[in-house]
């Protein structure tokens, strides 16, 4: 009893269909009850629709004899709602089916009653029900035509409405009523839909009943074998509708044949089997038709006609599946084919697909190729290729407008155009419409707009006679006569009536064309009197406002027009009639002759303003219709012209060209020079976030005809200017190699393959759709197991959606589709990959595309929550920008409505979040119907989201607002005006109220939600669309609803009002902005990655003024607070623009005060991490600033730690971060002296941080206090963070300043000692307040002698130093004692160079110091270090970076001009020769040539530098190049390839070759040669320090020379000959005794 007490309170219909029998058998007798009772107009009966069927095929005999009773009561009174309330309220799908089932019944009146049902579905949908009841008894179906003829032609009416159809009920009676009294019924009849049969039919599944030889018989070499295999296809595809499924082998094994087989017999078979396959699977075979159709087309070389209509019947099978958008390159290609049956059958497929196509299914983007095809055949030797290219354009012309087709007939023979015209009038459209192919664009459901009726007013060219006698049927006779008088004043009279009567006179009567010829009488054009010329002028200006003016009038005066542009008096008129004729013929005809025209004459001033005037009219007029093309070609043609002027206009008018074109318009324009492309970008850069005005002239403004091309740019991805790039075919290039690599079983040779499709695509840059079968191979590789391979893949995908552009609509359904798969993904890379991808590709091709059809909502109805959450956010965001849908979106409704009560709470979000976007387009009553087959209790919560989603249902997308015509203000309607008044007194009511919300204990609850992982860590590399979604939703509660619009707008403008307007209320709503200053800095963190600077700027300047706030009222940032917002503000540091880092810098000052010091320390040690030159050395340079402020306590984690870091960056790449290192590194002495040695420790350059401490220690004064103090002094005097003096420089004037103060502490003199005190102990003198002498003798031995005399050798002071290098030189001079400087070489030698750069920069720049002093400083260093070159042990201790900065500093030396010019200078540079000499023999060899190459590097990447200096770099590589043989044995190969591969990284052989001379790249060329053939083979296992080798461009350059390689003995004679002629009368210093020459070098 428990049982049956739970299927007894089921509603009547869910007992029938209950899986226990007695509960069916229960509720059939109750539906027999309910039928017989209920009224014929009850909602009841829709209930039962979709289970009648079941009551005739129940399982229980019992059960199944109620049900036929029920059934029976059913047909009896059904089929009365069925005629009242009509097929489109009552679902005859699930009616028609079960039909034939109720012709079968026993019982007489079931049939009787099937039979009146029958006819009543036939008076809707009429032929369409005749396949199905095809089968029943042929006496039946007789009885059944019998009564179908009796029924009426005329289209049924819905008569009766249910209550969500009253305002259908309520538009139907007003038709009725007005159509009443002329009794035209017919025009207000609501006609019954379209019904296609094929939906009527269900789905046969083929692919497995196919058999299991197929493929094996289908390319057997008996030919009966294959007819076998062919008629087996053949029979399967006669099903009327296919089941979907992968049919790629089966149509490809068609195409074989078809394309391949010389059977005749075979191929018609196989043309039938596609035909019946296009047929059966319609839209779903669209992703075939790509590659079927060019062999079919090549295939009409056969002469037999049975052959010849097989394939016809196929092709426009394949065509119903397709676009003719999608088929036009193939059609093209053929088109050209030599042979005549080809061109003949291509023309007639091409006239039978125009007939089936509309106005908007025929663009003239796609229209102009197709038609210049056709006029090529037009001229053809075949009779009958000429009559059907004729026959092809008259259907052009029908379908597309005489308009449209006229101007590609102008240089046509007047017969042939007669013959079009007349084609025209006869041909039959059938129009693609709701009548036509079904499930395709323009098919079922898709309503045709009414075009915007513009007449184009035609107009012969009068004789001169007619002209006259027409205008003086209309002038005044003594206007006319005194038109030609040689009186000026009469003229200007004549001319002043003439105006009059023309402003006066009836459109109906105004002669347009006699008016203006009129004007032309002698003097005409050439009038002399500016008054007379002005009026004239106007006179076509007002003609043509006024008249019916035609391109044929405007013709006769746009040549004087234009020659009157440049007239100073007259241009502005000039303009005015053309800006009228413009409005009377169109501007893009007039733009266009206008321009050639003005290039056509000789006066630049003419040229320059009809650009500026084609500027400012494309403003007024819109972009509509201009011949992009054309214009592009003028443009580059004035950008060629000498005049700055023309040059400057054109500039303009591409700049607004590109508010309606993009970025794109660039394209057009990258072969040009370098200065006037700079140009171009600061006009396009003006122009960017602005948005083109709306059209004030023209039809747009008339008719509002710019919705069409809004939802032509919706649906069409990106556009006609796509169009006009020139594209490539790679089809060719898809090898079958290539396909195979890509599908191989070894993922490198798929990753290899992968390589190489991206490889042609980027040469190729823009291509064309036909890849060959490059679709169906990527299609694989997005499931393939090697993630890395499908984020390659996808890479590739958005690569090709680029070069392809709006083309690529064709291969949505093979390559498109398959993207959505990858957004299921488990990992975030690849599914972030993949929606990149998906956007790239719905960018070109708009939305509509992936709607259509079936595939959408199957990827929905897989069970993944990654992939449901991300299509569903996908669909968020892209439905609510389209106008229109497919009816096929409503597939996705039963999947969304399952996502509603999904597991995953992020899907179940999603969901509810796209429901009201899906409501706006299908409307409640559709989506609430679909509730329909959920459970009960999943029905009431899905109904009640319903309901909560229509209250936020957004406003449909209506499109562009039309523009209001350009009027004076007093023209203003009283009552538009006020109503404007109102509303915008609204919009400012309702900003009125305060801009922050306090919500309580708000940030606290998002903290808990970040730290238990409910919300996402604001942690990211760049901010992802769920963050900004994420902080979008978190706002919502906080901040006003128009500030969270503006704050969330796409448009930048927005972005600034929404700063602008919390800087205004900053002070007021102080503590509401601290409530959510969590989320205020967040969004301004997604301001740091905008790239338009106005917005960086206003939203520095909103941060300063938050964070003095915060500081007034002593706030102190939480940590969740600084986490989330310092890391990017550290990235903005490194930004390019000097005016960001300033203000960057300032707010990290103030952040100082609301955040503790020691734990800003940190951030900005992550901050030296970084790639960016500029953001380590601002950050090292903060470091320095918080420790010298702070003290050594502000250092995190510990302060030896971040020492160590910070000195790291003392041997970085760049100088600047370098400089900063080593000028914080004193800011760390100033504070902790020398503790700072025990500090540091043992780290990478820790001799140049010991000798620049030393340096500044004893060349200025150590005190600290003096630094600390500035900093204390500014910090106090300026609320902005103050950082040291930028890059690192020995400040003379402060020295000389505290040498001349008394208070300043002096050092001891230096004086001689005897030298084997310097193997004594010394200990270092302490600073006094006065001078005390000191001597060595009293020094104790010890390595901090050494250290202080090498440290006096970068003395300031040239006496010092002088003194200094003598001790050394003795030193040196001394085998005895001169192993005191083993370990100290690299120490001496950096002294020494920053000692030659200071003498270069400051010495010789001072002319208080005698010359003769400054050369015998640098005898004495350049002395030095030839001795200690001369030691062979001390020469190998210097490393690679201080030989750089050594040759470096010498190489200046030799450059410099001043010591050529002086007596001393040839001594000098031979001496700086020798020494150089000595460096190169002496030194270790691998650090020697590692120096130069980096040196050589660091020089060709300086745009500052000196091109000699590079020159003597490779000249100094030249010398060790040609002594490689002797030293080869020496050098560390690995060491020396690492940095040749980090030159070739940084100087790829392209950009080598751009360089200015190709010496760089020969001495390269000559080190890899000579290092090969010395090394030989064993060279390629010295790569090991490379990481990626096979990335490496030096790999393959070794591997091609080895291979070349010779003998042993060969390879010595070649090496000295090749290198010989290289280096002959270039270098001086490969002999001894000769010297560089700073001229010659």
């Amino acid at each position: 009893m428990g049982d049956d007490s739970d299927w007894m309170k089921l509603p009547v219909d869910q007992k029938c269909e209950h899986k226990v029998w007695k509960a069916r058998l229960n509720g059939y007798e109750e539906a027999l009850k309910l039928f017989q009772r209920i009224d014929d107009k009850s909602p009841e009966w829709a209930k039962y629709q979709g289970i009648i069927k079941n009551f005739v095929t129940d399982s229980n005999s019992v059960a199944q004899l109620k049900g036929l009773e029920a059934v029976l009561a059913f047909v009896e009174n059904a089929h009365m709602a069925s005629s009242e309330f009509g097929s489109k309220t009552v679902t005859l799908k699930p009616i028609v089916k079960v039909l034939p089932k109720l012709f079968e019944s026993r019982e007489r009146a079931v049939r009787h009653e099937a039979k009146l049902l029958a006819v009543e579905v036939y008076r809707w949908i009429r032929d369409s029900l005749r396949p199905p009841l095809q089968n029943i008894n042929s006496v039946q179906l007789k009885e059944l035509e019998e009564e179908w003829v009796k029924v009426p032609s005329s289209a049924p009416r819905q008569s009766r409405f249910l209550r969500s159809q009253q305002d259908l009920r309520a538009k139907f009676e007003e038709q009725q009523a007005v159509a009443g009294s002329d009794g035209d019924w017919e025009d207000v009849a609501d006609s019954a839909p379209q019904v296609d049969p094929y939906e009527l039919q269900d789905p046969v599944e083929i692919l497995s009943k196919l058999p299991k030889d197929f493929f094996v018989k289908i390319e057997a070499k008996k030919w009966q074998e294959r007819k076998e295999a062919l008629e087996a296809l053949e029979i399967l595809a006669k099903h009327p509708k296919l089941d979907n499924g992968d049919y790629g082998d089966v149509v490809r094994a068609l195409k074989r044949v078809i394309g391949k087989d010389t059977n005749v017999i075979l191929v018609s078979l196989a043309a039938k089997c596609l035909a019946g396959l296009a047929l059966g699977l319609r839209k779903n075979f669209g992703t075939y038709a790509g590659n079927v159709v060019p062999t079919i087309l090549d295939k009409f070389k056969e002469k037999k006609p049975a052959v010849v209509q097989s394939l016809q019947e196929a092709i426009d099978a394949v065509f119903l599946t397709t676009t003719l958008q999608n088929l036009s390159e193939d059609m093209l290609a053929v088109m050209d084919n030599k042979n005549p049956s080809i061109k003949q059958q291509a023309s007639l497929f091409l006239t039978r697909s125009i007939r089936l196509s509309t106005p908007s299914t025929l663009p003239k983007s796609l229209l102009k190729p197709l038609c210049a095809a056709l006029l090529k055949q037009v001229n053809d030797p075949a009779p009958e290729v000429r009559d059907a290219a004729i026959k092809a354009l008259g259907t052009a012309m029908k379908v597309a407008g005489e308009k449209a087709v006229n101007p590609f007939l102008a240089d046509l023979d007047k017969l042939k155009v007669d013959k079009v015209r007349c084609v025209c009038v006869c041909v039959c459209i059938q129009l693609k419409s709701e009548k036509g192919k079904p499930g395709t664009e323009g098919g079922t459901g898709a309503k045709s707009k009414k075009p915007a009726e513009t007449k184009e007013i035609v107009e012969t060219e009068l004789s001169v006679e007619v002209c006259d006698e027409l205008a003086a049927a209309v002038l005044p006779a003594s206007c006319v006569k005194m038109l030609d008088s040689s009186n000026w004043k009469e003229r200007l009279a004549s001319m002043e009536e003439f105006y009059q009567v023309a402003e006066q006179m009836d459109i109906s009567v105004m002669p347009c064309q006699a008016l203006v010829r009129m004007l032309a009488k002698k003097p005409g054009w050439k009038e002399t009197n500016f008054q007379v010329m002005q009026l004239k002028l106007q006179v076509v200006a007002v003609v043509a406002q006024r008249g019916r003016f035609s391109t044929t009038s405007a013709s006769v005066v746009l040549d004087a027009l234009v020659e009157k542009m440049g007239d100073v008096k007259c241009g502005g008129k000039a303009k005015d009639a053309l800006t009228a004729i413009g409005e009377a013929c169109s501007l893009s005809w007039i733009a266009e002759q206008v321009v050639s025209l003005a290039f056509a004459q000789k006066n630049p001033k003419n040229q320059a303003e009809t650009l500026n005037w084609l500027a400012n009219a494309m403003k007024e007029f819109g972009f509509t219709g201009i011949n992009v093309k054309a214009f592009i070609n003028h443009v580059k043609t004035a950008l060629g012209v000498s005049n700055p002027a023309i040059r400057a206009a054109a500039i303009s008018l591409l700049g607004v060209m590109y508010l309606y074109m993009g970025a794109s318009l660039r394209m057009f324009f990258e072969d040009e020079k370098a200065a006037l492309l700079a140009q171009i970008d600061a006009e396009f850069e003006k122009m960017q976030g602005q948005t083109p005005p709306a059209p004030t002239r023209g039809s747009i403004k008339r008719t509002g005809g710019q919705e069409e091309g809004e939802e032509a740019k919706e649906e069409g991805g990106a556009g006609d200017i796509m169009d006009l790039l020139p594209r490539t075919d790679i089809s060719d290039k898809i090898t079958e190699d290539m396909v195979s690599k890509v599908g191989d079983k070894n993922w490198k040779i798929r990753k290899e393959g992968l390589n190489e499709v991206a490889a042609v695509l980027s040469e190729a840059k823009f291509i064309k759709p036909s890849v060959g079968d490059l679709p169906i191979t990527l299609k694989g590789r997005l499931s393939d197991s090697n993630k890395i391979l499908v984020q390659q893949t996808l890479s590739i995908m958005q690569q090709m959606a680029i070069a392809m552009g709006p083309a690529l609509k064709q291969h949505v359904k093979t390559l498109g589709i398959p993207v959505i798969t990858v957004l299921g993904d488990i990992k975030n890379t690849v599914r972030a990959a993949g929606m990149a991808t998906l956007n790239s590709w719905v960018e070109q091709t708009g939305m509509k595309v992936w709607l259509e059809g079936e595939e959408l909502s199957e990827e929905l109805k897989r069970e993944n929550p990654f992939l449901r959450q991300e299509l569903l956010g996908w669909l968020a965001v892209h439905l609510p920008t389209m106008r229109s849908v497919p009816s096929d979106l409503m597939l996705c409704v039963p999947p969304l409505l399952g996502c509603l009560e999904d597991r995953n709470v992020d899907v179940r979000k999603r969901a509810q979040d796209v429901l009201p976007v899906f409501m706006m387009h299908l409307g409640f009553d559709k989506m609430n119907k679909a509730t329909g087959k959920l459970k009960p209790a999943s029905k009431d919560q899905v109904v009640a989201m319903l309901d909560k989603a229509r209250d936020v249902m957004p406003a449909k997308s209506a499109g562009p607002a039309k523009a209001a015509p350009t009027k004076p203000v007093s023209s203003v309607h009283p009552a538009k005006a006020l109503a404007a008044v109102g509303k915008k007194g609204k919009e400012e009511e309702d900003k009125s109220g305060p801009i922050f919300t306090m919500v309580p204990n708000g940030k606290d609850l998002r903290v808990k939600d970040e730290k238990s992982l409910k919300t996402l860590k604001w942690n990211f590399g760049s901010p992802r669309d769920e963050y900004v979604e994420q902080l979008k939703v978190q706002m919502a509660p906080c901040v006003a609803k128009w500030l969270q619009e503006e704050l969330f707008h796409c448009d930048f403008q927005h972005h600034i009002k929404a700063i602008n307007s919390m800087i205004e209320c900053l002070e007021e709503e102080h503590e509401a902005t601290v409530a959510c200053l969590d989320l205020v800095l967040k969004w301004y963190t997604l301001r740091f990655f905008d790239t338009n600077t106005s917005v960086l700027m206003k939203a520095l300047e909103y941060l300063k003024l938050l964070f003095l706030s915060l500081s007034k009222h002593n706030y102190h940032l939480s940590e969740q607070e600084a986490n989330s917002f310092i890391p990017y503000l550290i990235l903005k540091v490194g930004e390019s623009k000097d005016v960001v880092r300033k203000d960057v810098r300032t707010i990290m000052g103030m952040l100082c005060k609301v955040y503790p010091a020691s734990r800003m320390f940190p951030f900005l040690m992550e901050g030296t991490k970084s790639k960016n030159s500029k953001q380590r050395a601002e950050c090292l340079e903060e470091l320095g600033c918080l420790i010298g402020f702070y003290g050594m306590s502000v250092c995190q984690p510990t302060a030896a730690k971040s020492l160590k870091e910070i000195a790291v960056h003392i041997g970085d790449r760049d100088t600047s971060v370098r400089n900063t290192a080593l000028n914080t590194m004193v800011t760390v002495y100033n504070v902790c002296g020398e503790q700072v040695y025990k500090l540091i420790g043992h780290v990478d350059m820790i001799s140049n941080v010991l000798l620049f401490l030393s340096a500044i220690m004893f060349s200025s004064p150590p005190s600290s206090q003096i630094r600390l103090n500035a900093l204390v002094q500014s910090q106090q005097a300026e609320p902005s963070h103050v950082c040291p003096v930028g890059e690192f420089h020995l400040d003379l004037d402060l020295l000389e300043q505290l040498e001349s103060d008394q208070t300043s502490v002096v050092l001891p003199d230096l004086v001689k000692h005897k030298l084997g005190d310097l193997l004594e102990p010394v200990i270092i003198p302490e600073p006094k307040l006065h001078p005390v002498p000191t001597h060595f003798d009293e020094l104790h031995a010890g390595p901090s002698t050494i250290n202080l005399v090498i440290s006096q050798v970068a003395s300031g002071d040239i006496n010092t130093s002088m003194q200094a290098l003598a001790q050394i030189d003795e030193v040196l001079r001394q085998e005895s004692i001169a192993e005191v400087m083993v370990g100290h070489t690299d120490q001496f030698l950096i002294a020494t160079s920053l000692q030659l750069r200071l003498a270069h920069s400051t010495h010789m720049a001072d002319t208080r110091l005698p010359r003769e002093d400054i050369f015998k400083l640098y005898s004495c260093a350049i002395g030095n270090m030839l001795t200690l070159f001369g030691v062979a042990r001390l020469a190998r201790e210097a490393s690679m970076g201080v030989l750089k900065d050594l040759v470096q500093g010498l190489v200046t030396v030799l450059l410099d001009p001043r010591i050529e010019e002086s007596q001393e200078g040839q001594q000098l540079i031979r001496s700086v020769n020798m020494l150089l000499r000595r460096v190169f023999e002496a030194s270790d060899q691998t650090n020697i040539l590692s120096a130069l190459l980096v040196l050589l590097q660091d020089s060709l990447l300086s745009s500052a530098g000196s091109p000699k200096f590079s020159e003597l770099i490779m000249k100094c590589l030249w010398r060790l190049i040609k002594f490689l043989p002797d030293t080869i044995s020496s050098l560390t190969l690995d060491k020396i390839l690492l940095d040749v591969h980090n030159f070739m990284k940084l100087f790829p052989k392209d950009r080598l070759r751009q360089l200015k001379t190709d010496m760089p790249h020969r001495t390269l060329q000559t080190l890899l040669h000579t290092l090969c053939r010395l090394a030989g083979p064993t060279i390629l296992d010295h790569l090991s320090l490379i990481e990626d080798k096979s990335e490496s461009e030096l790999e393959a350059h070794l591997k091609r020379v080895v291979k070349s390689a010779k003998t042993d003995r060969e390879t010595a004679h070649t090496v000295h000959s090749y290198t010989s002629s290289l280096f002959t009368g270039s270098l001086s210093l490969m002999t001894d005794g000769s010297t560089f020459s700073s001229r010659t070098l």
